[in-house]
């Protein structure tokens, strides 16, 4: 494809026919089916012609010649009339039923492998592209990329119905005709000088939007900051903008259609009104016959259809190739995590964590981490600390794997995480982040994910996470709907059930990325507490991302991290009594702490 999509008609036409070749290519079948139905209605429908014209000669002419038609004159008429539009409603049936299963057959099968791609590029991808964007990828850009396919049996058909009906009124009547395909021209010069104006604005269009859906889903996800800094108008503004473009020029699109259609209907009339003409002086003059004419004037009729009906086709071609562009952008992406065959045991205690030479970078030239070292014994705490951007939260993603390092390796067990199989890390660990998220489900199906876990299991969690006394007094307890975001709990609530969803998969391998920031201390002295006495029991290894004094003395060892690098490690007392940047943090944090009311 192009990177100028809306470029010379003749690439947009090329490169919308390549489109429909896919899709043939993928459903040869269907295809196949539509394309005989949409056929087998255009021989019919010039057949159609046929019996007109033979009923006018045998029925309609004796008729006004004698004052009386024989019953089986009139018996044949009625039974021609009847079994070609029978075979033509089968036609209908087999084109319409065709080009639809095609259509959603295409529709369904990229929007799942879109949604494959969005599950296997990493996070640092998804980083870079707006929600919005995804969505409007997976939803309008599918649609409108395999938009041309309903009416692409119409006009494989219709071509068939043009070579029908041009040789038919070749062997009815050369003069008229000829005559009769004169007006040709005129309708292709329409058609191309329609597409050629209203294809750049139908790009446009569909770009438009996708930014629409970006901006509203952007306010939409922000509407807590929207509405609490007063910036509803600006908000309003920026997609009314955005909408207002989109308006206009769908409405310069429809002013382009408004100016041409009946341009293309008048003219295949204006040639219809020439044949009569024609084809009246000829049968005064004996060269041919009343059913000559009406024939041939009908056929005249029906060949302007299938240019009609190309054009149809053609003209659906700018979305498509706009939308099967977008669309490819996400699936040729080359930065599909690839994943090992290997998987971990399940013993009882918790994993042997070891990261080895590491270095990380968000982007070229901005090294996050620089040559880490690190072991975590099996069943031992160990909490990071360090300033904002010294590279906490980047190691918490890197021991999770939502990100590969550029250098160096993470082990589990003696196993690299990149030769783990896909799901095997996530069978063993669990990440808590400070940033919670909740389903629009009930209080289980938040913490279960769908999992079969009984509820003596979700009820152990949530005690552990100090989440059972609200979940208990909320109106149906576990079966309790928490709203989109969990929108009807509290910012500690929200934390807490997230802990909770953790900890019910008894993970032989925690990190807990600032997992109770909005929980006041005394309840997060309780969680870390119950979780200490649980990570006792089953010896789970724990990585915390930590800033409060009570929770980093709980940990086997601290890690000091500065500047992407371990400036210090060893327990809270002898950082605090050895290394002076480490005491004026923790004391910093410490200082500026309030507990919440």
């Amino acid at each position: 494809m192009t990177d100028n999509l809306a470029s010379a008609r003749t690439g947009t036409l090329r490169d919308g026919l390549r489109v429909l070749g896919v899709a043939i290519r993928r459903e040869p079948g269907i295809f196949t089916l539509s394309a005989l139905g949409s056929v087998l209605f255009g021989a019919l429908t010039v057949a159609d012609a046929w019996v007109l014209g033979w009923a006018t000669d045998h029925a309609i002419v004796p008729a006004f010649r004698e004052g009386r038609v024989g019953s089986g004159v009139l018996v044949a008429v009625a039974a021609l009339f009847l079994g070609v539009a029978l075979l033509r409603a089968v036609g209908i049936v087999a084109r319409r039923l065709g080009a639809g299963v095609m259509q959603y057959r295409m529709q369904a099968a990229y929007r799942r492998e879109v949604t494959r791609q969005y599950l296997a590029l990493p996070m640092e991808w998804h980083q870079r592209h707006p929600t919005g964007q995804l969505l409007s990828n997976a939803n309008s850009d599918v649609e409108a990329a395999w938009s041309p396919i309903a009416p692409l049996p119409m006009a494989v058909g219709t071509i068939a119905m043009m070579v029908f009906a041009v040789v038919q009124m070749l062997v009815t009547d050369l003069v008229m005709a000829v005559v009769g395909c004169c007006v040709f021209p005129l309708v292709i010069v329409a058609n191309v000088a329609y597409q050629r104006l209203s294809s750049p604005l139908v790009t446009r269009i569909q770009a438009l939007r996708a930014e629409l859906s970006e901006i509203a889903h952007e306010s939409f996800d922000g509407a807590l900051v929207v509405k609490t800094l007063g910036r509803e108008a600006q908000e309003t503004e920026r997609f009314g903008a955005k909408a207002r473009q989109l308006r206009d020029l769908g409405i310069r699109a429809g002013r382009i259609r408004a100016a041409f259609d009946p341009l293309l209907e008048g003219l295949p009339n204006l040639g219809i009104l020439v044949v009569l003409g024609v084809g009246v002086l000829r049968v005064r003059g004996g060269a041919a016959d009343a059913g000559d004419v009406v024939t041939v004037a009908y056929l005249l009729t029906i060949v302007s259809f299938p240019i009609r009906s190309i054009g149809w086709l053609v003209g659906e071609f700018p979305r498509s190739v706009v939308g099967y562009e977008r669309v490819h952008r996400v699936l040729d992406e080359e930065l599909e995590t690839s994943y090992g065959g290997q998987h971990l045991t399940s013993p009882r205690h918790g994993v042997r964590l070891a990261v080895d030479h590491l270095s990380y970078s968000h982007t070229p030239g901005q090294r996050l981490l620089e040559d880490l070292d690190l072991v975590v014994e099996p069943g031992r705490t160990v909490a990071l600390v360090g300033a904002t951007a010294s590279g906490k939260s980047t190691l918490a993603s890197l021991l999770m794997r939502l990100v590969d390092p550029d250098a160096g390796a993470i082990t589990v067990d003696g196993t690299d995480l990149r030769d783990l199989a896909h799901g095997a890390l996530a069978e063993q660990a669990a990440l808590v982040p400070q940033g919670t998220f909740l389903f629009d489900d009930t209080v289980r199906g938040n913490v279960t994910l769908g999992a079969d876990v009984p509820d003596d299991a979700v009820w152990a969690a949530l005690r552990t996470a100090q989440a059972d006394g609200f979940v208990a007094a909320l109106p149906h307890g576990l079966d309790s709907r928490l709203g989109e975001r969990g929108t009807t709990l509290s910012g500690g609530q929200r934390q807490r059930l997230s802990l909770a969803r953790a900890l019910v998969r008894r993970p032989r391998l925690l990190v807990l990325d600032d997992a109770t920031s909005a929980v006041d201390p005394e309840v997060e002295q309780r969680i870390l507490a119950a979780m200490r006495e649980s990570a006792d029991d089953d010896a789970v290894t724990m990585v915390l991302v930590a800033y409060r004094k009570a929770t980093i003395a709980l940990a086997d060892e601290v890690v000091f991290l500065a500047d992407g690098t371990i400036a210090d490690r060893g327990t809270h007392a002898e950082l605090l009594a050895r290394n002076p940047a480490y005491a004026r943090l923790v004391n910093a944090y410490d200082a500026e702490e309030v507990p919440a009311s």
